[in-house]
């Protein structure tokens, strides 16, 4: 007897039913958005798109007298920057540490729980602490990323680390591998996809802790952006903003397995 879960949809179908929830999502929008702007055609809570387009093309096209910038443009170069700043020290932080920390018992014995322990902290409750210690400026956006993130990323590379064949380890030492050689050559190659899986399940936690950080102290970005414009209801530049970050996001996401895919096609493999 076949039953639902043998059903696979082919690849036509599941692209179909891929869009089907963003179709549905924006028929629901386009619906309740006539129907609010026909009782009052001045509605701020749903505006037309016709009204994003105009927003969104005016803020890319159009220089500000305040800031003498592109303001859409402006905003992603500081939020990018910001997020590839942190993205990049956390990864960083977690090849070295996560490495060392896993491959080296001593170590996993003595900074497990302390990793462990610290990745559990709410990033957002230290936020105030990491002000006081690094001012307001572009330090402690970055700081707060790598604090929300790094600690994942090291327990993930360190778990992928000890999860290593212990026969992999006797066998390079047994062909008289140094532990440079068998780091080089036994886990960073096992630990590389990996690390850039941890880095695509860490992007939603960096764009939040940007868009907080920007929101509370910042002359610029999107989260600054968004949270600048909320007093006005200006939906129709909110809106588009979330949607431009979910965008971005997507895309960094889609480059990094694209990276994974072409860097480590064995990985793929394996993981079919």
């Amino acid at each position: 007897m076949r039953r639902i879960i043998n059903y696979a949809p082919r690849p036509g179908v599941r692209l179909i039913l891929a869009l089907l929830p963003f179709v549905a999502v924006l028929a629901i929008y386009i619906f309740a958005s006539n129907a609010r702007l026909a009782v009052e055609p001045a509605d701020k809570l749903m505006p037309s798109f016709a009204s994003f387009w105009t927003t969104m093309v005016r803020m890319a096209t159009t220089i500000d007298r305040a800031t003498s910038q592109y303001l859409l443009w402006w905003d992603t170069w500081l939020s990018l920057q910001r997020l590839f700043l942190g993205l990049g020290i956390s990864a960083l932080l977690g090849l070295v540490l996560g490495i060392i920390v896993g491959f080296v018992p001593y170590l996993r014995a003595t900074f497990e729980p302390f990793f462990a322990a610290f990745s559990l902290i709410p990033p957002l409750a230290v936020l105030p602490i990491l002000f006081i210690l690094f001012g307001l400026g572009e330090a402690s956006k970055i700081v707060l990323i790598v604090f929300g993130i790094a600690p994942f990323i090291i327990r993930d590379v360190m778990l992928r680390v000890a999860a290593i064949p212990a026969e992999q380890i006797i066998k390079a030492q047994t062909l008289g591998a140094s532990t440079w050689q068998m780091i080089s050559g036994v886990v960073l190659p096992q630990v590389m996809p990996r690390l850039i899986d941890s880095v695509r399940l860490s992007l939603g936690a960096a764009w939040l802790f940007v868009i907080a950080a920007e929101a509370i102290t910042s002359e610029g970005g999107l989260g600054y952006r968004i949270f600048l414009v909320r007093r006005y209801l200006a939906m129709d530049v909110i809106l588009p903003y979330v949607i431009w970050i979910t965008l971005l996001a997507f895309l960094m996401d889609y480059a990094l397995r694209r990276l994974s895919v072409a860097a480590y096609p064995w990985d793929q493999i394996k993981a079919t």
